[in-house]
């Protein structure tokens, strides 16, 4: 049985964690009062089933160590040594300049889907005007594209093989679809590729929907050119193989950190 809710948090990836009906728990209290991100420890007591894009975390991302690179190449260049500087202090410069890049676009890529999901939630609130460029290409390339607008957001769930996730968009009949935003720097002459572990998420989503044949789709938003959206589907292939590596990767991180979740408990 699959279960799911919805929820409108917005939190690092790192620190996603479901209970077993769905509902996210990516913080829990501390001890001296306030809130702090759920655990490994926390999800032991809490019987708490990790995210998808943690077990991703297992396998090596190619085109994010790819990006971190560049990023690092990219400050290494713009920050030149000062005179009688240490090598050391340069480094820890260059390193320091790259991770703040890093965490911008981080969060220029939250706040976009935080205004998509206002845009397919029909909340107007939701939507930073300064992002309509942005959300206004989006719902225009995904009309164009599946023929359809009657879009769901935000949905998450709890999958009885011990893991979660939120998907980005769905749609449940005429076909099924399953979609993912990614925000990236391209343009109509450089578009972007996916990658194993896209269609890993993708899977991961679908079978956690008990959407097993349902259409899946990376859904590209450029933040180079505010409008511009690039839409990749992929074929059932991609995802057969994708689900398979996403299970093995389960059953690695089950083993390497000896937790699984306990269903039965929930059913007691």
């Amino acid at each position: 049985m699959i279960l799911a809710s919805r929820s409108k948090m917005h939190f690092a990836e790192s620190t996603h964690w479901y209970t077993l009906d769905g509902q996210p728990c990516y913080e829990v209290k501390a001890a001296k009062g306030g809130m702090r991100p759920t655990t490994l420890r926390d999800a032991r007591k809490l019987n708490l089933v990790p995210s998808v894009t943690t077990i991703i975390k297992m396998a090596a991302a190619p085109g994010l160590e790819n990006w971190k690179a560049e990023q690092l190449l990219m400050a290494a260049l713009t920050l030149p040594r000062i005179q009688d500087e240490p090598e050391s202090a340069w480094l820890d410069r260059v390193r320091n300049d790259s991770r703040e890049q890093a965490r911008k676009a981080a969060e220029r890529g939250t706040a976009i889907h935080a205004s998509l999901q206002g845009y397919f939630d029909k909340d107007a609130a939701g939507v930073n005007t300064d992002h309509w460029p942005y959300v206004d290409g989006t719902a225009k390339a995904l009309k164009n594209y599946f023929s359809r607008g009657d879009w769901f957001s935000e949905q998450s769930f709890a999958h009885p093989l011990g893991f979660g996730g939120k998907c980005d968009l769905y749609a449940i009949c005429n076909p099924q679809v399953v979609c993912d935003f990614k925000t990236k720097e391209f343009t109509a002459d450089n578009l972007p590729k996916t990658w194993d572990d896209y269609a890993m998420q993708l899977a991961a989503y679908r079978h956690g929907f008990g959407m097993e044949r349902a259409r899946c789709a990376i859904v590209f938003v450029s933040v180079s050119v505010p409008g511009l959206c690039h839409i990749v589907e992929l074929d059932q292939t991609e995802l057969t193989k994708g689900w398979n590596c996403f299970k093995a990767l389960l059953e690695f991180w089950q083993a390497k950190n000896d937790y699984r979740p306990d269903f039965d408990k929930q059913a007691a």
